[in-house]
């Protein structure tokens, strides 16, 4: 991880539908707080949004992967995107975490909630950020395309999608990171 320019808001989905990917996603965020403590907040997002920065700046990986497991309330449930990027908004993102920040979403837009709150809170999102940045795991896999309701919501507002499912596209996502 090299340099940041500026300070990074990571939400990281840890529903059902992500359970193949958050080990992964959670470590790369881990690295990314490490190398940039006071830069980088990260959040899991499902039914309910957990900022976990704090267990995430333990040295060790699997025992701030432990500590941040003991915060999170809602692992492999459903995803409410709508309402859980509306509650970072407010709790978080006005107050400056999002404000003139890199965001990036993980997560595979799969959206249980109303699809046309979560287009209105991305935009709104979008209106504070520096960039916002969507990385899904399934985007550099054959034959995917958009056609979920909550990611086809997002696309507007975004600055970048990138894929998320191999250390290649890891790298790929640091170097979209330095561009915004």
């Amino acid at each position: 991880v090299g340099t940041l320019s500026g300070n990074v808001s990571m939400p990281i989905d840890i529903s059902g539908s992500m359970q193949p990917y958050a080990d992964s996603l959670l470590r790369l965020a881990h690295r990314i707080v490490r190398a940039a403590p006071n830069q980088v907040e990260v959040f899991t997002v499902g039914t309910r949004l957990t900022r976990i920065s704090p267990a995430l700046r333990v040295r060790r990986p699997d025992e701030a992967l432990a500590a941040a497991g003991q915060l999170v309330p809602d692992w492999s449930g459903g995803t409410r995107l709508g309402e859980v990027i509306g509650a970072f908004l407010d709790r978080w993102g006005r107050r400056g975490l999002a404000r003139s920040a890199v965001v990036v979403i993980a997560s595979d837009g799969w959206e249980r909630g109303d699809a046309r709150l979560l287009g209105e809170q991305m935009r709104q999102l979008r209106l504070l950020a520096y960039g916002v940045i969507w990385l899904n795991p399934h985007r550099g896999k054959p034959g995917y395309a958009p056609i979920q309701t909550g990611i086809q919501a997002c696309l507007p507002p975004l600055d970048r999608m990138v894929a998320g499912h191999s250390l290649a596209t890891y790298a790929e996502l640091l170097e979209v990171m330095a561009d915004v």
